[in-house]
């Protein structure tokens, strides 16, 4: 029997509840393929060496322990709102519900940034020669004119921005398993690690970026009340997605270091197109290049109009100053909170390049996982009428060690990310105690005369 979800507490109609489990399943895999892999198999090959699919691998174990916190919640809470809805629900503290909402919010918009950089490198330069960052900008200024036109995408053309990333990464598998039968390439480097660096502290830093490519998992939860049967469904989809795009990323990582050496992925900000140029079979790289810039503009793209909504929405329930919530005329959307992210973004951009900006994306969320893994034991409490997903008890707990490990400093993560990150953070609660203040100044009662 199909679960269905409380009316809205306004009175209203509720959701429809028309996703069934190849959907959620599709929009898992669309969601976690995109801009990662397509820019940072080198980056991840500068901390661990030739062995880029072991950070790859490690990467996916972490996000499977997660995931499973949030088939458990899902199931027990099938609400949207996702990370925000389950710390609130464990710890009812308004103000870290704030946080753990605005880390979401700007992790969105650094993950932009991130693309916006991928965007304006190795894979522009085969249209048009513009410096990385003036690329990257003017890449961020389209998205804006997209974003203030107020262009939704329909679930087809989702559809299709999925079949072409996922094309563009079985051309790098189907290039690698070609060398490999021919015996072309040296699958020997799948196996070194950085001298440096060593294996350990090498795999470390690796998958703490590694882990930016496997980022999108968490959005899943916002279909929630649009699943037909969440309980049964999600368990399924988003296990199956994530073990979909790992083998995908483990055989483009392995593709990747077989047919290119180590020195050139690193210093590459087009790493796959490296791989089509370096592989025995003609394909134009021109029309991968294209393919790769589709991915990484689709990432941003979403990343952009999510986070203005965010904004926007929490302009609307008072969360943050009102201002941002103001909605343009004519074009119907929220300009205020457009400008704000692009201004936010624009300036990430101008300071950090691609790895940067990826880490600190992995950063915020890192921190948010960890709360939401102890949110679920925390909720164990709370009990519900309806079967539901039960994580094993030891999934959350290593979930939350892990998410601690990789967010500190033993990972060799730069400095700059952790003060980047506490800027952004910083931003929200200034924000917060800004809002606090306009709605206490407003209800005070007018001075007689």
């Amino acid at each position: 029997m199909t679960e269905t979800t409380p009316a809205p507490a306004g009175g209203g109609p509720s959701l429809k509840r028309a996703i069934g489990r190849r959907t959620l399943l599709l929009f898992v895999v669309g969601d976690i393929l995109g801009a990662g892999i397509y820019a940072l198999v080198g980056k991840v090959a500068q901390d661990v060496g030739g062995a880029i699919w072991v950070p790859f691998l490690a990467a996916f174990l972490l996000a499977a322990l997660t995931a499973t916190a949030y088939a458990e919640l899902v199931g027990k809470y099938p609400r949207t709102a996702g990370a925000a809805l389950y710390v609130h629900q464990a710890f009812g503290v308004p103000f870290v519900t704030f946080l753990v909402a605005f880390a979401v919010l700007m992790s969105g918009i650094t993950s932009a940034g991130a693309a916006a950089r991928a965007f304006g490198g190795r894979y522009l330069a085969e249209f048009v020669t513009l410096p990385a960052l003036a690329g990257a900008l003017l890449f961020l200024g389209l998205i804006t004119i997209v974003n203030f036109a107020g262009i939704s995408e329909s679930v087809r053309v989702n559809v299709v921005l999925t079949i072409i990333e996922a094309f563009g990464l079985l051309v790098i598998i189907a290039l690698g398993g070609y060398a490999l039968l021919t015996g072309e390439g040296e699958p020997g480097r799948a196996l070194e690690f950085h001298p440096a660096t060593g294996a350990l502290l090498g795999v470390l830093g690796g998958t703490a970026l590694a882990f930016y490519a496997l980022l999108g998992f968490e959005d899943s939860v916002n279909l929630a009340e649009e699943a037909k049967e969440p309980q049964r469904d999600y368990p399924v989809a988003l296990f199956g997605g994530l073990a979909v795009t790992a083998l995908i990323y483990l055989a483009v990582a392995f593709a990747a270091t077989m047919l290119v050496d180590t020195r050139t992925l690193v210093t590459s900000s087009g790493p796959l197109l490296e791989v089509v140029e370096a592989a025995g079979l003609s394909f134009p790289p021109k029309l991968f290049a294209l393919i790769a810039l589709l991915a990484v503009g689709n990432t941003a793209l979403i990343n952009m109009l999510m986070a203005s909504r965010l904004v926007y929405g929490m302009a609307a329930e008072r969360i943050i100053p009102r201002l941002f919530g103001v909605v343009h005329p004519t074009r119907r959307t929220p300009w205020v909170a457009i400008l704000f992210t692009v201004a936010i973004a624009a300036a990430l951009v101008s300071s950090g390049d691609v790895s940067q900006l990826a880490d600190t994306t992995v950063l915020l969320l890192l921190l948010v996982f960890a709360l939401v893994n102890i949110a679920v034991l925390v909720l164990r409490r709370d009990r519900v009428a309806h079967r539901h997903y039960r994580a094993p008890s030891w999934a959350p707990v290593l979930g939350a060690a892990a998410c601690l490990v990789l967010a500190s400093p033993v990972v060799g993560r730069d400095a700059s990310v952790y003060l980047r990150a506490g800027v952004l953070l910083a931003i929200g609660v200034v924000l917060w105690f800004a809002n606090r203040f306009a709605v206490r100044a407003a209800a005070r009662p007018a001075p007689r005369r």
